[in-house]
């Protein structure tokens, strides 16, 4: 059978005549604004029992979708299944608005309908949807430091809908962070980081939970700011406190996303051995001793391009939430090491270190350690 494709304008009629309009869209499409009339119903739960929405196979059913094309599949998958008199509108709800014949909001809260016109990209993403955007909006990520890494990383995870950012730095903003810590202002500077932060991710998406913790972490701070939270991001720029966080997660079972520039180079993995003893790398694995501290300059002594930070920040904010969806193929056993000058990258395997005195499997944790020492005498 043929499927008969109407205009709007005729859809709207045959509406107003009697036929049932039915906008077989999702949920969270029909959020922006379905056609007068209409009768929302999702193309899967109308084609799987037919009949426990639609009147007699000879009633006269008008299906519109987004464009056109899933409502011509419904009709058809209809047709097959012995309805008789049915129509598609051509081009869908756009063509629909772009005539402008009125529009419905379905009967949606103000904060519903946010959910859905906010998140609308990624509810079209199959590997996120509904259920997954739910899922962002349940989960806590730990942010350590406001800075560098931290502005980009904490920016796409408000934006994404990361429902609880718990965000420590102690420092302030100055001038000298505006080029590359792009979550703060000219107007923040000798503000509190973890203030600044929270007041531009609110602006952003006020939906979010930011709690800014104006600390310095220490060994006697950190097992109470790992408390509830599903994944640990890793902004740090020194090795004493990229140890103390790695073994902290090893700990407590949380992934660590790592990351770390210089100059025009960066780097980025994921550390999972808290979680998966004996098949994941810990930091420790990769760095069993620190470098020595002249040849680990940081920012302020060695420079880095602004933009720098805002490459491995974002792969750091991709990395999370994959782990928060558990969706693709996360960093974890993989450094990803990339020249921005070259723009090139170059993955290397990192393997678990079966004498790890961290994370090998079986291996009780040793405790805490003095990680300034630590580093200053490179292990």
């Amino acid at each position: 059978m043929s499927i008969r494709e109407i205009s709007p304008a005729q859809a709207r009629e045959c509406a107003a005549a009697g036929a049932l309009l039915i906008d077989v869209r999702e949920a969270h499409e029909r959020a922006g604004g379905m056609a007068e009339g209409a009768q929302g119903i999702a193309g899967d739960e109308l084609l799987a029992d037919p009949q426990a929405w639609l009147p007699a196979p000879d009633a006269e059913i008008v299906l519109i979708c987004q464009g056109g094309k899933r409502s011509l599949d419904a009709a058809q998958a209809l047709a097959d299944a012995g309805y008789t008199n049915l129509a598609s509108v051509a081009g869908g709800t756009v063509a629909w608005r772009g005539d402008g014949l009125p529009l419905a909001q379905p009967g949606l809260d103000a904060g519903e309908r946010d959910f859905y016109d906010r998140y609308s990209r990624h509810l079209l993403l199959p590997q996120v949807g509904e259920a997954g955007q739910r899922r962002l909006r349940q989960s806590r990520v730990l942010v350590l430091g406001a800075g560098g890494l931290g502005a980009p990383a904490a920016f796409y995870l408000a934006a994404a809908g990361v429902g609880h950012l718990r965000i420590v730095d102690h420092d302030v903003v100055e001038r000298s962070n505006l080029h590359r810590q792009i979550i703060h202002a000219e107007a923040a500077v000798g503000m509190a980081k973890v203030e600044s932060a929270r007041e531009r991710l609110l602006a952003l998406n006020p939906h979010v939970e930011v709690e800014a913790i104006r600390q310095r972490v220490t060994s006697d701070n950190v097992d109470a700011l790992m408390d509830g939270v599903d994944v640990v991001l890793d902004g740090s720029d020194n090795f004493p406190l990229r140890y103390l966080l790695n073994d902290a997660c090893i700990k407590h079972a949380r992934p660590l996303v790592y990351a770390a520039i210089e100059r025009f180079d960066g780097q980025v993995s994921v550390f999972d051995a808290g979680r998966r003893r004996g098949e994941a790398p810990c930091y420790r694995c990769l760095f069993p001793e620190p470098p020595p501290p002249q040849f680990a300059p940081n920012c302020a002594e060695a420079g880095v391009l602004g933009v720098l930070p805002g490459l491995a920040g974002v792969m750091q904010a991709t990395e999370v939430l994959k782990l928060l969806l558990e969706i693709g193929e996360p960093l974890a056993g993989r450094l990803l090491r990339f020249d921005a000058l070259g723009m090139r990258f170059r993955e290397t395997r990192v393997r678990p270190d079966p004498g790890c005195p961290l994370c090998a499997p079986g291996r009780p944790f040793p405790g805490y350690i003095d990680y300034a020492a630590f580093c200053a005498h490179g292990g």
